[in-house]
């Protein structure tokens, strides 16, 4: 299996029922001529390019009907009192320590914080900086074309309004702290396009967390984002993704293109506790001698949501490395996903990679598909990969039943201590400590 280009038919097909013109929206500002272009010319390609079917490698296991949407609904406004309850939310969960703080709801800010970002650093909302800063913008956005399978869902993305930061940190930029995103989306499947470009140059150091939730459980969203990570030079990017959407038919779709030059690092972790399907799609591409890409997820899986993760370790040059962990923890009818891919091309002698997906089943009905794969062109290389499904052991449950723990406790316990470790690969020790009481909060919500 390689990489593959996107390529769209050349008749029109009906936009199928999602939406009957292209999702664009005054913004406030005046967007570049070259922007308002690839809206248009990426409306055109939605149009054109098919649904998924079966015979797609990419969606393979995949529930499809997750992808007919029916008729989505443009997104409203929120109401004033209804922003300042989601801000207070935003609030409570937020890390004390942060550079700057965005807040959206429904693809609209609705408030931003900086603290202290250092000088000549650009943290703007993605619609103010395509108007001040549109060439930078333009050098970074969106440049990627090969494809994960979800060559419909990033054309609908690319023609939309988006909300989002573009955070630009010149040579030599080191932000101590890291970048605050909080979105909320919802309102019958209306769907929100946040859109995050990360640009660190030689010798930068930064770190980005975003959040997404529902507005309110009973009326959830539709959210389909992308992130865009570009490090060269020496630099560093860490990038963490928080999803915890009503899994009462909220669908999220996250896109993630990475690219790593020389000598830089770009660390990936998406969490994963709401929404009724998740589609995650991570490329990570080794450009030069010495790029270094980590990847890691975490997904807590419950009743019957499914959640779709696709990646790809594409190493290009000689003396590249890549580590991938994805940890699922299943209950109840939950589904979940996982094709990923080691790819060596020609000449990247030296690579050394590895790729390992871990699935802990709590229930007889739940369901993990993992698909690792490696396809090498080069001499000298490192690399293997792994999976592993199995459910918790009779013994660990004893041993907590032992000590006075009903076994339904134990289990949960177990799953939560199973998913820790992605979080303590995380840098930052806030970040880390409140992320691991978000999740042992999830948990205790599933506790009977």
């Amino acid at each position: 299996m390689s990489a593959v280009v996107a390529e769209p038919m050349m008749e029109k097909t009906p936009a199928h029922g999602w939406l009957e013109e292209a999702p664009c929206h005054p913004t406030g500002f005046v967007l570049p001529e070259w922007y308002l272009e690839f809206q248009k010319e990426s409306w055109d390609k939605f149009l054109r390019t098919p649904l998924p079917t079966r015979r797609d490698e990419y969606w393979r296991f995949a529930n499809l009907k997750q992808l007919q949407f029916g008729r989505l609904n443009p997104v409203q406004s929120v109401a004033k009192e209804g922003q300042v309850k989601l801000l207070e939310r935003a609030r409570a969960d937020r890390i004390e320590s942060f550079s700057a703080d965005f807040i959206f709801a429904n693809n609209e800010l609705i408030q931003s914080k900086v603290n202290s970002l250092p000088e000549n650093v650009i943290c703007l909302p993605m619609n103010e900086a395509l108007e001040k800063h549109g060439d930078l913008v333009r050098q970074h956005f969106m440049r990627e074309e090969k494809s994960l399978g979800g060559d419909k869902l990033r054309f609908l993305h690319a023609a939309a309004t988006l909300s989002g930061i573009f955070l630009y940190a010149p040579k030599g930029c080191v932000l101590e702290k890291p970048v605050l995103v909080h979105h909320f989306s919802g309102g019958n499947l209306s769907p929100v396009f946040p859109h995050a470009l990360i640009v660190a140059e030689d010798g930068a150091d930064i770190s980005v967390m975003e959040s997404f939730e529902s507005i309110d459980d009973s009326d959830p969203g539709t959210s389909i984002g992308v992130v865009d990570l570009d490090a060269s030079g020496g630099s560093r990017i860490q990038y963490v993704s928080w999803q915890d959407a009503s899994d009462r038919d909220a669908r999220h779709v996250q896109i993630n293109n990475s690219r790593v030059g020389r000598d830089s690092a770009v660390k990936s972790v998406f969490l994963n506790m709401g929404s009724s399907w998740v589609r995650n799609e991570s490329l990570n591409r080794m450009t030069e001698t010495g790029a270094d890409s980590q990847i890691y997820s975490a997904c807590l899986a419950t009743d019957q949501q499914e959640y779709d993760q696709r990646t790809l370790q594409l190493h290009e040059s000689e003396h590249t490395t890549s580590n991938l962990l994805f940890k699922n923890a299943l209950y109840d009818q939950s589904h979940t996903i996982f094709g990923g891919l080691i790819q060596v091309l020609p000449g990247a002698h030296h690579t050394d990679s590895y790729q390992s997906c871990r699935n802990l089943l709590g229930s007889d009905e739940a369901e993990a598909d993992s698909m690792p794969g490696l396809e090498i062109d080069a001499d000298q290389v490192s690399c293997s990969h792994g999976s592993t499904s199995g459910r918790i052991s009779d013994e660990e449950i004893f041993y907590l039943r032992a000590r006075g723990i009903p076994a339904a406790e134990a289990r949960l316990m177990i799953s939560f201590g199973f998913l820790n470790e992605v979080i303590h690969r995380i840098d930052g020790k806030e970040i880390q400590e409140q992320l691991s009481e978000r999740v042992a909060r999830k948990f205790r919500e599933q506790s009977p």
